[in-house]
Formats: structure tokens, C-alpha cells, sequence
């Protein structure tokens, strides 16, 4: 299909110009040459034919000798000719490929990003004077990725190249194709704009036929593809911002899960908009230093004592205010910044935990993203000896469903921080997967119940029953077990008598600032610079009454 769709180029290739004059030149030659034949061969035929018929008459050697000549003269502008014109075919041929070249993806042999919005354009404008429309799709392949850095690029270009294939058999055949980069595609089909629903037909097929399983060599890969789709409309007048609103319809179906399409809405370009905002004043935050610690209190349910807080992330923008760590960490983890900002906040939270109490430790969450790091192990340990924070006072929680996007490299994660005495906590165990083998594959110090099972335990039995599954499975591994999301004090019998050790929530109090921390842990004596200021004042005050005593005994 993409064969008939650009045989574009013009068969009658324009030439320079010096090759037109030539051409011209070499043709005048010709035609003076054949005439001074005709000339001067009929002459010396005249007398040839008069010396064969005996007349007396000899032939002139001139003319026979300008005779050959002008037939050498004739044979080489014909040879001379001959060339030129192979010469022309082959520089016709030459622009007719470097024109397809110019508009093509060597890879996929479908259009390249800079034909698809003239040939866009060519198509809105013939289905619009069939009374029709136009929708352009913008397609991602979700897990492509992984796959070239599994397997390698030719793997990935094989695979690039059997989407192309697919596409072409399932969209219409008056359709453009094209890919726009990477593993990103263009499509622009027409339908009756009292039908957009055929539109959704071929999306639904594109994606169901891109789902199956591509073979490359011994090996089957699984891809899906999530599409955004735009047409015109009142206020899209060209071409640019039809494929820009199906990129953005694009992001939204990835937003929503990936494998699926949406169509554009107006209200996605000012979330766009927003996000994009949100994402720049990320960017600017980070250097100066507007991301801090809060503190949530973490309790003993069998003494009631205070053992250590858990680490929460929050942004204190000048221009935003304090800004809760679900708007601001989805977008972090996107753009790859959770890791500095992590880093960074978790870097505060040693600085200050360093003068509590050594008996007080702090839980840190360490995002799904940066699991993927293979150095994240020794960031951490870097940031233990830079800040001299004990690392047996540290707890580093992992959520159950980033374990399985990479369990092996997790597991090395893991070993690596338990060899330098920092325990490890599973955390939101539940709303996972809520696998055994995880448990059994990494050494986990805690299980972290999730608040969502804990705040509802009283009125949903599910729920209940859910806690007290997991906290009998922590019993059997011997390994404790802390419930989140205590709201209410009628919940911490309950929950001490299903054997759970620890216990945070909101019934204890919200999330800290620094200072609070500090004046908290002043109250009760849990600061360690102040208990040690408070021993060397008794020293002081000591010394002045047993001084006097010992100078009279010495008297």
C-alpha cells in the first residue's frame, strides 16, 4: 500500500539546465549533420551511378572523403546522444530516489515525520471535498523498550518493522501511515463524520492486532499499543495542532493504563498544560532546596511509647504553598527526578534524626522508579556516611508491587542495604500482589499493613479478616508486623491482640514539620543534644558542692 501511496514523484523529473542545452545542442548537430548527408551523399551517388553506367565522369575524392566524414560525424553524435540519455535516465532515477528517501523511513518504508503533515494535509483536503472527515491517530507501542534493551536493536528493528506490516493490513487502504520517531506512529484515515465510531473500530483492531505475539528468531514478544486520537474541529485549523491534540490524547490513554485509545478533549489540553507547569516548577524547586521532611509518629501498641517516625515527603513551594506528595510524586516519577528528590529529602531527615534519641529510628519510602536503579543500594550507604546517621536506625520501605516489575534486581537492592545493618520493610503488604514467594525471596525485617484495611476494620469483616490474615502470617515468619491508618483509639486492643507491634496513624497525630519534631522530642526528653546538655549542667552543678567537701576533708 505504502508503494502506491508515494509514487509521488514526477516521472518527468525537472533537469538542470545545462543538460537541457545539451540535449538541444546535440539534437541541432543531428539535424545539420543529416542534412550535409543528404547533400553531399546524393552528389557523390550521382556520380557513382554515372562511372557504373560509363559516363565517363570520375568521382570527386572530396565529396567521398567529406562523405565519410559526415557518417563519423553522424555515428558519433548518435553514441554522444546515446549517453546523454542514459546519463538523464540515471539522474531522474537518482531524484526520484533521493525524493523518496527524503519523505520515507528507511526502516519501516512508511512515511517520515516530515512528509506525514503534507501528505495529512493532501488527504484532509480531498475528504473534505467529499463532504467527509479526517482523524489522525497517534500510536505508542507500550513495552518496546524492554524489548530492545533485552534483545537488541536489530531485535527492536525487526519488531518496528512487523508493526509497520500490521498496520498496513488493518487500516484502510486510502489511509497515511507513518512513523514519527522511535517506536511512535502516525496514522490519518478519513470516515463520515456522522460515524466517528468506524474510527474507534480501527483503533480497537490496530490495537488488538499489534497485541499479538511478534516471533523474532527463537523468541515471542509481547507488545500493546496505546493511541490518541483528534479531529478537526471549530478551533483546529491545521495540520500541526490535529497531530498535537492526538499526542496529547495520546498521554491520556497512557495515563489511564496503556493498551486502550482515547479521543482528545478539550479539557486534556489545560491538564496538559497544567502538568507541564507543575513539572517546570519541579525542575526549579530542586536546586533551591524546597523539598523537606515531614515526620508521622510510629508507636509501640504494647507500651505506648514512641519509637520513630516515618519520613514523608513534602514541597514547600513559595508560589504553591505546601503541596501534599500525591500531586507532585506521579509527575516526579515520570521525568525521573524522584531520585534527586528522594535522595535529597532523605538526606534532611539523617541530619535531624542524628540528634533524637538513639533509640528512635526513621522509615524512609523508596519509590517504585527507583528500584530500577542498581546503584540506589550504595546512594543510600553514601548518604549514611556523609551524614553519620547509624545505619541500624534505618528502615527502608518497599512497596509490594514494584517488586514484581524487577524481582532480581530488587533482591540485590535488598541484600546490598542488609549488609550494611539497614532493615527492610515491606510496605502497603495487601493492595499488591500479595505473593508469598516475595516474602520468601527477600529477607523483609517489617510488614507493613495497609491503612486502607486498618481504617475500615471495624466496619467492613473483610477487611478485618484481611488484617488478621497478614498478622498471623507475619507470626508464623516471626517477622513483626506495623498497622497504618489508626484513626481511632478502639482499634489499638484489636490490633495488639492480633499480635501487631507497631502503630501509626492519625489518632497520634498528623504528619510533623522539623521544628514540631523538635519540640515533640524536647518534651520528653528524646533529644539527644539536650539530654547531653542537661547531663553537663548537673556535672556543673555538682562540682561546686562536692569541691568544698573534699577540700575540708583534705583540711
Amino acid at each position: 500500500m505504502i508503494a502506491r501511496k508515494q509514487k509521488h514523484a514526477d516521472d518527468g523529473t525537472a533537469l538542470p539546465k545545462g543538460r537541457h542545452s545539451s540535449s538541444w545542442l546535440s539534437n541541432l548537430l543531428i539535424i545539420g549533420a543529416l542534412g550535409t548527408f543528404v547533400f553531399v551523399g546524393g552528389a557523390v551517388g550521382t556520380q557513382l551511378v554515372g562511372q557504373f553506367f560509363g559516363s565517363g565522369r570520375t568521382t570527386d575524392q572530396a565529396m567521398v572523403s567529406a562523405l565519410l566524414l559526415n557518417i563519423a560525424l553522424i555515428l558519433m553524435i548518435w553514441r554522444r546522444t546515446t549517453a546523454l540519455s542514459d546519463e538523464v535516465d540515471v539522474y531522474r532515477k537518482a531524484e526520484v530516489r533521493a525524493q523518496h528517501l527524503a519523505i520515507t523511513d528507511p526502516l519501516t518504508n512508511l512515511f517520515n515525520r516530515r512528509a506525514i503533515k503534507e501528505k495529512a494535509s493532501e488527504l484532509t483536503n480531498r475528504a473534505s471535498r467529499r463532504g467527509k472527515s479526517v482523524a489522525f491517530m497517534m500510536i505508542d507501542l507500550d513495552g518496546f523498550k524492554k524489548v530492545n534493551d533485552l534483545y537488541g536493536h536489530d531485535s527492536g528493528d525487526q519488531l518496528l518493522r512487523e508493526v509497520a506490516d500490521r498496520m498496513r493490513d488493518t487500516v484502510p487502504p486510502s489511509s497515511v501511515l507513518a512513523r514519527l520517531g522511535g517506536d511512535e506512529f502516525g496514522v490519518c484515515v478519513v470516515f463520515e463524520p456522522e460515524f466517528p465510531e468506524t474510527v474507534d473500530r480501527i483503533a480497537e483492531d490496530l490495537i488488538e492486532m499489534l497485541s499479538r505475539a511478534i516471533t523474532i528468531g527463537d523468541t515471542d514478544h509481547s507488545i500493546t499499543a496505546s493511541i490518541g486520537i483528534s479531529r478537526p474541529e471549530i478551533d483546529c485549523d491545521s495540520i500541526d495542532m490535529l497531530i498535537r491534540r492526538a499526542d496529547i490524547a495520546l498521554y491520556a490513554a497512557k495515563k489511564n493504563g496503556k493498551n486502550g485509545f482515547c479521543w482528545f478533549e478539550n479539557g486534556m489540553e489545560v491538564e496538559l498544560r497544567t502538568r507541564n507547569s507543575l513539572e517546570a516548577d519541579i525542575r526549579a524547586a530542586i536546586p533551591n532546596d524546597e523539598f523537606v521532611p515531614y515526620f508521622e509518629q510510629q508507636i509501640d501498641l504494647e507500651t505506648g511509647e514512641l519509637s520513630g517516625f516515618e519520613m514523608l515527603a513534602r514541597w514547600v513551594s513559595p508560589v504553591r504553598g505546601l503541596i501534599p506528595p500525591d500531586e507532585f510524586i506521579p509527575v516526579a516519577e515520570e521525568t525521573g527526578m524522584i531520585g534527586d528528590i528522594s535522595l535529597g529529602i532523605i538526606r534532611k531527615a539523617m541530619l535531624e534524626a542524628k540528634n533524637w534519641d538513639p533509640k528512635l529510628t526513621i522509615s524512609v519510602n523508596i519509590s517504585p522508579v527507583q528500584l530500577k536503579d542498581p546503584w540506589l543500594a550504595q546512594k543510600i550507604v553514601k548518604l549514611l556516611v556523609e551524614t553519620g546517621f547509624p545505619a541500624n536506625r534505618l528502615e527502608v520501605e518497599i512497596t509490594e508491587s514494584s517488586l514484581f516489575k524487577n524481582l532480581s534486581l530488587a533482591q540485590s537492592i535488598v541484600g546490598s542495604l542488609k549488609n550494611q545493618g539497614i532493615r527492610i520493610a515491606l510496605d502497603d503488604f495487601g493492595t499488591g500482589y500479595s505473593s508469598l514467594a516475595h516474602l520468601r525471596a527477600l529477607p523483609f525485617d517489617r510488614i507493613k499493613i495497609d491503612r486502607s484495611f486498618v481504617s475500615t476494620m471495624l466496619q467492613n469483616p473483610e477487611s478485618a479478616a484481611i488484617v488478621s490474615a497478614i498478622a498471623g502470617l507475619g507470626s508464623s515468619l516471626a517477622v513483626p508486623i506495623t498497622a497504618e491508618g489508626i484513626e481511632e483509639e478502639v482499634l489499638i486492643p484489636r490490633l495488639r491482640d492480633l499480635g501487631c507491634s507497631k502503630g501509626q496513624g492519625w489518632y497520634y497525630g498528623q504528619p510533623m514539620t522539623i521544628d514540631a519534631v523538635r519540640k515533640l522530642l524536647a518534651e520528653r526528653n528524646l533529644l539527644h543534644a539536650r539530654r547531653s546538655s542537661n547531663l553537663a549542667q548537673k556535672s556543673n552543678i555538682s562540682a561546686p558542692v562536692d569541691t568544698p567537701a573534699v577540700n575540708r576533708a583534705a583540711g
